[in-house]
């Protein structure tokens, strides 16, 4: 036995290897079973009242308060590799590090690990997709629980914290998505021009133009979404409701260049009148859209629905309907399972098809005599085998919040910027999904 903090700890052999030395041979090396590194620190907790060594905890979003679902919590035997930038496929994978104990956070966004090292400076790992913290426990006990303080546990606000995807935000004059990554927490200093060092670089739709305070002009977005080398460089790209479908600034080019982009793994997050990108340009004439993304929804502009209004939740058709409901009430977002009041609704995309997820959904009652689907999702190459798919593709037809056309520069058009409505909340469960590998249902 070695001890570390006054504590037994379990060497190799008691791992259920053995550790050979075999003179005569070129290699000494473990047997098969044999524990490796931090491995070798896991108390046998095996005495009468004794529980498994374990830790606990909770998930946040960036801002330290909003808890989150479906996060990847682990303690790594060995040292995790680097995250590149740039699309890679996002199927889902073995988590890197070789764990030695993993889960992933709850409805509640909280965690437990048990059966983990005792001993001084613990590594933890928090991560979806590329969003990644890996933090040092200081002590851990054998057979006790040690609760990991919250200040370590809220998903990057910088890249000090850890990996924040790279992220494209193009503005609008009808929403303002790139005021939802300061409310999620996001350091203001990692949102910048496309020229600057940020993690979130916002691009100039038909919307806001430029910072407060002489930040800098945004780059235009027709150029950057015409070109594939331009979206390959990020992770996630966001587009933000310009008020029309603008048909002007989506030349066929640009088309083409997002679904390679998708394809190829990429993230889009289409707000409202950006679904001239998935069912094309059907409130101006004309069939522009990228073809095999049109049939995964039936489209038609109608009547908008009551402001507010309340939405609901599909809890059925959608694997991960029920988690996110729960999770809805849980961080204060619906006060009745399944629901979600929400402002700024449209009807756009009144139901999907085969190949898609419906999120969240109006009936006739709420919608004012129209159904429409609030929010759905699908993912790429959607002409591939489910198991062989790379990117993922949400369209919303709720809006978020901020006045781009009216209130000055970026972030002062911001409305209430460290206030969640519960519309927001779930698009934020949702930027992180969309972040999340691409899995398929009963695997993962």
């Amino acid at each position: 036995m070695r001890t570390i903090l006054g504590l037994a700890l379990v060497t190799a052999a008691a791992c259920g290897g053995e550790i050979t030395n075999d003179s005569g041979g070129d290699n000494d090396s473990p047997g098969p079973d044999a524990c490796v590194g931090l491995e070798c620190e896991v108390a046998k907790c095996t005495g009468a009242g004794q529980i498994p060594t374990t830790i606990t905890g909770t998930v946040f979003a960036p801002n330290g308060t909003l808890p989150l679902y479906g996060v990847d919590v682990f303690v790594p035997r060995d040292a995790l590799p680097p995250i590149p930038d740039g699309v890679t496929c996002g199927a889902c994978q073995d988590l890197p590090g070789s764990p030695i104990v993993a889960t992933k956070t709850d409805t509640n966004g909280n965690f437990i690990l048990e059966n983990v090292p005792a001993g001084v400076d613990l590594p933890l790992v928090m991560s979806i997709g590329k969003w990644r913290r890996e933090v040092t426990i200081p002590a851990v006990t054998e057979c006790t629980s040690t609760p990991v303080s919250p200040t370590m546990t809220n998903l990057p606000r910088n890249k000090a914290q850890g990996s924040i995807p790279k992220i494209a935000v193009t503005t609008g004059d009808a929403d303002s998505l790139e005021c939802l990554f300061l409310k999620m927490g996001i350091d203001p200093a990692e949102i910048t021009t496309s020229a600057g060092a940020g993690r979130v670089n916002l691009y100039h739709g038909d919307g806001g133009d430029r910072f407060a305070s002489g930040g800098g002009s945004f780059s235009e977005a027709t150029p950057f979404w015409s070109s594939s080398t331009n979206l390959l460089q990020y992770d996630i790209v966001v587009l933000s409701c310009e008020g029309e479908q603008g048909s002007d600034t989506k030349p066929q080019a640009a088309l083409e260049a997002l679904q390679d982009y998708a394809d190829a793994g990429g993230r889009v997050f289409a707000s409202h009148w950006h679904n001239i990108w998935i069912g094309g340009n059907f409130d101006e004439g004309g069939n522009v859209g990228i073809p095999s993304w049109e049939a995964v929804a039936n489209w038609g502009n109608t009547n908008n629905p009551p402001d507010p209004t309340t939405a609901t939740i599909d809890q059925s058709a959608n694997p991960k309907g029920a988690a996110f409901a729960e999770w809805m009430v849980n961080v204060g977002g619906s006060t009745t399972l399944g629901e979600i009041p929400i402002t700024e609704g449209r009807i756009t995309a009144q139901s999907v098809n085969a190949g898609a997820e419906r999120w969240v959904y109006l009936t006739e009652q709420n919608g004012g005599g129209e159904e429409g689907v609030q929010n759905f999702q699908f993912t790429t190459p959607i002409e591939n085998p489910a198991d062989q798919r790379c990117g993922k593709v949400v369209f919303s037809d709720m809006h978020v919040s901020g006045d781009p056309g009216g209130n000055g520069d970026y972030p002062n058009y911001c409305i209430n910027p460290t206030t969640l409505s519960p519309q927001e909340k779930a698009l934020i469960f949702m930027m992180f999904d969309i972040a999340s590998c691409v899995s398929v249902v009963g695997k993962q």
